[in-house]
């Protein structure tokens, strides 16, 4: 359990509430420096992966804290750019991509549980969803137009990613329910 690509997982979790605590701090740069843990947690996630692999340290609580520790952290953010912006055009696809989060989980949870967990594995799709989520994610928190008197437009930016990640969300939650077809149709007849 105490390996260090699980260290570095359970120090994401303990970042969640260090982002969310400095996000919102009455400070000029808090929401610059939220977005900057932010992106250091998603970091943390491709390098205890690759740490993982690499030292041959893989272990069932690393398999479950990693989707647990990326999924509660980019819930919090979710959450946080919905209150930041207060604006349905946000909030619509951030409530997309948390109920795609939610559905796949207990898809691959049940589908787990049927001992047919390699049909619902990660997928290309799935990981082009992340990366464009997190990017959208570090450009929305970060707030950021202008950077030292350079026009950046990491807001827009972050605007447009929401929606890829949002349509690559939906996409991949369709793929991964095709992939679970077989078993869910039969699961259904049976009850």
């Amino acid at each position: 359990m105490w390996t260090i690509p699980n260290l570095i997982t359970i120090f994401r979790v303990l970042l969640i509430p260090v982002f969310v605590i400095v996000y919102f701090l009455d400070w000029r740069w808090a929401n610059e420096l939220g977005a900057f843990i932010f992106w250091f947690a998603a970091i943390t996630d491709w390098f205890d992966g690759y740490l993982a692999r690499k030292l041959k340290q893989s272990s069932e609580f690393g398999a479950f804290l990693d989707p647990v520790a990326d999924k509660l952290i980019v819930a919090a953010a979710l959450l946080m750019i919905t209150h930041r912006y207060a604006d349905v055009w946000i909030t619509i696809p951030a409530i997309l991509l948390l109920m795609r989060e939610i559905y796949v989980s207990a898809l691959r949870e049940w589908m787990s549980q049927k001992g047919l967990s390699s049909s619902v594995k990660v997928s290309f799709l799935g990981k082009a969803k992340t990366m464009t989520q997190m990017l959208a994610l570090i450009g929305l928190l970060s707030g950021l137009e202008t950077f030292m008197g350079v026009t950046i437009y990491w807001v827009t930016l972050g605007y447009i990613l929401l929606y890829i990640a949002a349509v690559l969300s939906a996409w991949s939650m369709l793929e991964y329910t095709r992939s679970a077809w077989a078993a869910l149709r039969t699961n259904t007849l049976k009850n």
